[in-house]
């Protein structure tokens, strides 16, 4: 439609129209300036989405269970480090997205350079976290720092990548079209990632300790054990985590390369006229417009209900449903369900709209939360609901990075002389669901220490139980409802959508016609 539009203002100017002015010169049309993305572009561009979820997923729902049971690190140590290291995860995304809008243009673009430089050093530290160093003192400090590195690198090449949307097309569509895809193989990529790590762990035996009743007739001789055995299979699972690890940091450089090679930046789509303004200044402007901050705390709230359900549903279906041999299985068919509706999302928001996909899309989850709880452990039943709580998941995936185009969009037709700001809308996103998600994964893992959780045990006390219920169930729950209810008052409707899009194209139009206009006269002269 942005093309007939263009192709109607074409014909009220006969210059335009005809390409050439009439000395005879070669001028350039507009529409030769609208470059569209192809398929192969999308698709490359959406490959290199996969690596934040392959990592994002494999960290969210192992790397608590990891440092418990594997790392055999106390849970209090174990809540320092997920919340320090996601808080300071969410402190660099602002950082570094300041520093990619300052960033000068190359030859590769603005943000490509950032994602092929710290995909080696983020590879490397990926690898070091699922790795149990031979020494004891010290090891809470290893994994501090290399998660924390980790993330940091991480954010180097995720911001600029989300970023990179802006700067693939100027047309609101193609951006749409290719923000679909980069969901639907992000989506894939928890798929990839649940299967690699839960599939690779899973073939080993996670080992367990007896509960206190079990030790006391172990010291009373009446059972015994095989302390040998015991730490043959612990040597195993930590192998299989790192031959896990191994693999997806294969993945991710090829995705890297992927991207590298199948995407270019447009220059002209990211309306790069002027450098930004300083720091403060582009916080100011972005956490001043409205829009934009209801949806960063519609989706605030909404994805630390999710990101409590990631923390805690390995814990939970190992303890509280007794599936500790099949939680992997579990979480896959939860990614399997969200990857198939991922284009059934992407239909359902273009025909009624986004702000309504967001509600059926979130609320379709709360039954599932609900019957996972209060079903009597079944496996046959917790599979159903897994299948269908995963097209609650697809929607959490795909709308905030349909939604927030549009409020850059709507920056831009306010603001249509501060340009440069596009890393910092994604980066202070990331920045606030990413220390939700701190907090989540720091408060669970206290929780769980309050209630008297046991490393490693085979069975928990009922507080522990209880606590997971909570954790998976009502707490998610009340913070997807605060999220619906802070939309309600989001403003960007579609009539909204589409008037920007037409202001939009009318600046863009105006652009062009000055352009050409200094084109022709420097000719003439």
């Amino acid at each position: 439609m942005a093309k007939g539009e263009g192709s109607e203002q074409y014909s009220n100017a006969s210059l335009l129209a005809k390409g050439e002015s009439s000395d005879g010169i070669k001028l350039p049309v507009k529409n030769e300036r609208r470059k569209r993305l192809t398929v192969s572009n999308k698709i490359c561009y959406a490959i290199g989405g996969a690596p934040y979820q392959i990592t994002g997923c494999a960290l969210g729902f192992f790397l608590q269970l990891y440092l418990l049971d594997v790392a055999q690190l106390e849970p209090f140590y174990a809540s320092i480090i997920l919340f320090v290291g996601r808080a300071w995860d969410a402190v660099t995304d602002p950082t570094v997205g300041f520093l990619v809008s300052r960033t000068p243009w190359t030859r590769f673009g603005r943000m490509m350079p950032w994602i092929v430089l710290s995909t080696p050093l983020a590879v490397l530290s990926y690898f070091l976290i699922w790795y149990v160093p031979p020494f004891e003192d010290g090891k809470v400090i290893w994994y501090l720092f290399f998660y924390c590195l980790f993330q940091a690198l991480q954010t180097c090449f995720h911001v600029p990548y989300s970023a990179l949307t802006m700067f693939i097309s100027s047309e609101q569509k193609e951006r749409d079209s290719a923000t679909a895809y980069r969901m639907t193989v992000e989506v894939l990529g928890t798929l990839i990632g649940t299967a690699v790590q839960g599939q690779i762990v899973g073939m080993v035996s996670a080992p367990c300790v007896p509960g206190p009743d079990l030790l006391a007739e172990l010291n009373n001789g009446s059972h015994s054990l095989n302390q040998t055995d015991h730490t043959i299979s612990l040597q195993h699972t930590r192998v299989a985590y790192m031959i896990a690890s191994a693999v997806i940091c294969s993945i991710y450089i090829l995705c890297a390369v992927v991207l590298f090679f199948g995407v270019k930046e447009q220059k002209d789509a990211g309306r790069l006229r002027s450098e930004p303004r300083s720091f403060f200044h582009g916080i100011k402007l972005v956490m001043g417009h409205g829009p934009y901050v209801k949806l960063v705390m519609v989706f605030l709230f909404t994805s630390l209900a999710f990101m409590l359900l990631e923390g805690n549903f390995a814990l939970f279906c190992s303890y509280t449903l007794g599936f500790r041999n099949d939680f992997q299985n579990i979480l896959l068919v939860i990614m399997l369900s969200a990857t198939l509706t991922i284009p059934f999302w992407q239909w359902f928001l273009t025909r009624f709209g986004k702000k309504t996909a967001v509600y059926v899309g979130t609320l379709s989850v709360v039954p599932f939360l609900i019957l996972v709880v209060c079903v009597k452990s079944n496996l046959i039943v917790t599979y159903v609901v897994s299948f269908s709580a995963g097209v609650g998941v697809a929607a959490a995936f795909l709308l905030p990075w349909s939604m927030l185009p549009d409020v850059v969009d709507d920056f831009q037709v306010q603001n249509p002389d501060s340009v440069g700001h596009e890393a910092l809308f994604y980066s202070f996103y990331v920045f606030f669901t990413k220390f939700a998600s701190g907090v989540s994964l720091g408060v669970s893992t206290l929780s769980l220490d309050f209630a008297g959780y046991i490393s490693r045990g085979c069975s928990q006390p009922s507080n522990v139980d209880l606590t997971l219920k909570v954790l998976v169930s009502a707490g998610p729950i009340v913070f997807i409802m605060i999220g619906l209810g802070v939309l309600y008052s989001y403003p960007i409707d579609e009539e909204r959508r589409t008037l920007n899009r037409k202001k939009l194209q009318d600046q863009r139009d105006s652009e062009a016609d000055s352009e050409t206009d200094s084109a022709e006269l420097a000719n003439i002269i």
